[in-house]
């Protein structure tokens, strides 16, 4: 009889286990929840389960690397004011493939996969120029200062004095961060411009800019991260609802970037390649102006000469 109670208590336990776990992750799309135990992960590889907690957001490294599995499989991975610091980076390299720590952080050097390696910061952003499989990499440098540099879309027109409030309400409402991070917001109106800094104390490792960065990002240029798709960040001001058409993130380490001229980016080449094409047409044209000028004054000396 003991037995026998014991069995259906224990069935009863599975079943409410098995309740208790949730159909979708909130804060990842692509996530899988099952059990029991109940766990949610994500597919970071084939056969490869990162486990993630979906009452938070999830690390960066391993949001890139569902990104980058899910692209080489042919998935979708849609549900894609200037520096604040001289030292201050953008992310011109785009996604790859990244290195993670077992807690989502970033591991100091990354290969992409391949022989050419550089380091990175906590946002897992370039900050070194590219080098061998031998380049060293002493530590992962955090980023404590993030500028988010928007643009909404054309019709609201909103003062600036209620800006802050809305933007740092939106802020901890969908990515759940601290508002008292959020330290200066300017408006261009003219432009549509807002210009939004984060930042924590140096030496701080409790809160993670990256990652709310990368959400906002989706937010805005693609499709939310968010199993929810029908939000993005707009926040409210005056009564109305502020939507963001563009979206530029810099990035301001703890210490400062290392990287030269000397493995230029492809922005970078692009634009000598334009300069130099340019400054080749206007030597030319000037060739031009002046063979054209010297042919009219020999005709008119002939002229000259046979009258």
């Amino acid at each position: 009889m003991k037995m026998w109670i014991f069995a259906v208590l224990a069935a009863l336990a599975v079943g409410a286990s098995a309740q208790d776990c949730p159909s979708t992750c909130q804060t990842m799309k692509w996530a899988t929840c099952d059990g029991p135990p109940c766990s949610c992960y994500l597919l970071v590889g084939e056969g490869v389960k990162q486990t993630i907690d979906c009452t938070a957001l999830v690390p960066k490294c391993f949001l890139m690397k569902a990104e980058m599995y899910r692209a080489r499989k042919g998935m979708s991975t849609r549900s894609n004011a200037g520096k604040p610091h001289e030292t201050a980076i953008v992310d011109n390299d785009g996604i790859y493939d990244p290195e993670c720590e077992s807690d989502g952080k970033f591991k100091a050097k990354q290969c992409n996969n391949t022989d050419v390696c550089w380091c990175v910061n906590s946002a897992g952003v370039r900050r070194t120029d590219k080098g061998d499989q031998n380049l060293k990499c002493e530590k992962l440098v955090e980023t404590y200062w993030i500028r988010l540099q928007l643009t909404h879309k054309q019709g609201p027109t909103v003062t600036k004095d209620n800006l802050k409030t809305a933007i740092s309400t939106e802020l901890n409402k969908r990515y759940k961060l601290d508002r008292s991070l959020v330290k200066d917001v300017q408006y261009d109106p003219d432009a549509r411009m807002i210009v939004v800094d984060v930042n924590k104390v140096k030496g701080d490792r409790t809160q993670d800019l990256s990652t709310m960065a990368y959400y906002m990002e989706k937010d805005v240029k693609v499709l939310p991260l968010f199993t929810d798709q029908s939000r993005r960040f707009t926040p409210s001001v005056d009564g109305q609802t502020l939507e963001m058409e563009k979206i530029i993130v810099y990035y301001v380490d703890e210490e400062a970037p290392t990287m030269t001229m000397k493995h230029p980016t492809g922005g970078i080449i692009r634009i000598i390649v334009v300069v130099v094409l340019a400054v080749i047409a206007g030597l030319l044209a000037v060739f031009f102006v002046q063979k054209q000028q010297r042919k009219y004054k020999k005709t008119q000396q002939r002229e000259m000469e046979q009258m």
